[in-house]
């Protein structure tokens, strides 16, 4: 087989494949033997139609044509991998010779990924929320604590935004009751929003026994008559922040080591949310140095896999794509739209990554691949041999070099940018490096990224 390339325009290429006599001969004869046990003929058994018959019955062109829809894909595929195209959509294949006889040519029109230009990348600046814990998260922290450990006390003046009032709440739609919007005795926080829009704004002010009647329309169902009687106001009275508190909340005998050790799980916290924001804030100014046209056929790829990640998600909570749209009210064409404009900005930030891999010559040398192979194969609890061979059997091994090219290119980029704080003063590195014993005791390590690999594992 002998291959060649010719550049089209944009990023598009011609790849002319020829192929001798022998090797479509050796793809004829590996279709009439598919087709000898495929083949269901009377007075022969299965899989025993003699070749001699099937080729009187179907004629050499027959044959040669089923041949080359066997073989085509096949050669199509060897020819990418010899010429290292990095294609992006499916192939417009057209046979130029040997359709009926003698050797086969075929000429491949392709669209691979483009090269794009990243100008200004060394100068990039981000902004991130300084990590340092002050006095005032210390005590926002404090009084969620105290929040818990509240007690309810009736009062007799009229409710407040955060006071917890019992209402009967009685709606009714033509007449009857409305769905979702009848219930005795429940308690509402004030301010909540958790009624139906507006009620929060009537029940500021009001006092026991207060009957309030109202229209509400942005309720499940559509427009209600919303009837309220309050029953109940108590406000919640909070202890005070002192030792005896302290010692009834955490395993801290004082509120003085209680703040401490939630000074230390902000700093851990604040810290990897820094870390979170300022990877996500560096590839964001990356990307938008591509001025670029992105391939549609890349974003519609991307945005189908975003489509199909969020209708498992929603499969995983037995809700149906059909239903969420019904619930929700969202047109399909919106949630299409969104996730067009999610897979754009994320092939965007891809082409990227990779023109950086090129800018700085990023390589990945063996023993980083291996490294890698032995973290899937913990992962699929395989042994590495094994994965690397099931990787390298579908000609993978070449995507996950890419995978981890662009994996360290997002490392470079991270050190390379200038960090600064909200009101854009520089701050020191080192106020971000988090320890392995600080990972440990992180109070959620939900923030933490995945690598470029481990969301191709998913």
């Amino acid at each position: 087989m002998r291959t060649s390339v010719e550049p089209l325009e944009k990023n598009r290429f011609k790849l002319t494949v020829e192929v001798d006599d022998e090797e479509v001969a050796r793809a004829e004869k590996e279709t009439l033997g598919r087709l000898s046990r495929e083949a269901r003929i009377p007075g022969f058994r299965p899989g025993r139609v003699p070749r001699r018959l099937l080729e009187a019955r179907l004629g050499p062109k027959a044959i040669r044509e089923e041949a080359l829809r066997d073989v085509l894909p096949r050669l199509y595929g060897e020819a990418v991998r010899e010429t290292a195209l990095d294609v992006i959509a499916a192939p417009k294949i057209d046979i130029t010779s040997g359709d009926e006889s003698g050797p086969v040519a075929f000429d491949a029109v392709v669209e691979v990924r483009p090269e794009v230009s990243i100008p200004g990348y060394e100068g990039l600046v981000v902004t991130v929320p300084s990590p340092v814990v002050t006095e005032s998260d210390v005590d926002t922290q404090i009084d969620r604590l105290r929040e818990q450990f509240a007690s309810l006390t009736e009062v007799g003046r009229p409710a407040r935004d955060g006071d917890l009032v019992t209402l009967d709440v009685h709606g009714s739609r033509d007449g009857q009751p409305a769905d979702g919007l009848v219930a005795d005795d429940l308690v509402y926080q004030v301010g909540a929003g958790g009624v139906a829009p507006g009620v929060d704004e009537r029940l500021v002010g009001a006092k026991v026994g207060d009957v309030f009647e109202m229209e509400v329309n942005d309720v499940p169902g559509g427009p209600a008559q919303l009837h309220l009687l309050v029953k109940q106001v108590r406000e919640k009275v909070l202890p005070a922040a002192d030792d005896e508190f302290a010692a009834d909340a955490s395993e801290f005998s004082s509120l003085a080591e209680l703040r401490a050790d939630l000074a230390a799980r902000l700093s851990v916290a604040k810290r990897q949310a820094a870390n979170a924001l300022l990877r996500a804030r560096a590839v964001e100014a990356l990307a938008e140095l591509v001025t670029d046209e992105v391939p549609p056929s890349l974003v519609a790829r991307e945005a189908q896999l975003l489509l199909d990640e969020f209708t498992e998600r929603l499969a995983a909570r037995q809700l149906p794509f059909s239903t969420y749209l019904e619930v929700t009210g969202v047109g399909q064409d919106a949630v299409f739209q969104e996730f067009e404009a999610q897979a754009t900005k994320e092939v965007r930030a891809d082409l990227a990554l990779r023109a950086l891999v090129a800018a700085e010559q990023i390589e990945i040398d063996e023993s980083e691949l291996d490294e890698e192979i032995v973290h899937l194969a913990d992962h699929a609890r395989q042994t590495p041999a094994q994965v690397r061979s099931t990787i390298d059997r579908g000609g993978g091994l070449a995507g996950l070099r890419s995978q981890l090219r662009r994996a360290k290119a997002l490392g470079w980029l991270v050190e390379h940018v200038t960090v600064v704080d909200d009101e854009g003063n520089p701050f020191d590195r080192a106020a971000l490096q988090i320890d392995e014993v600080d990972v440990g005791a992180a109070p959620d390590g939900s923030s933490q990224e995945r690598s470029p690999v481990e969301e191709a594992e998913q």
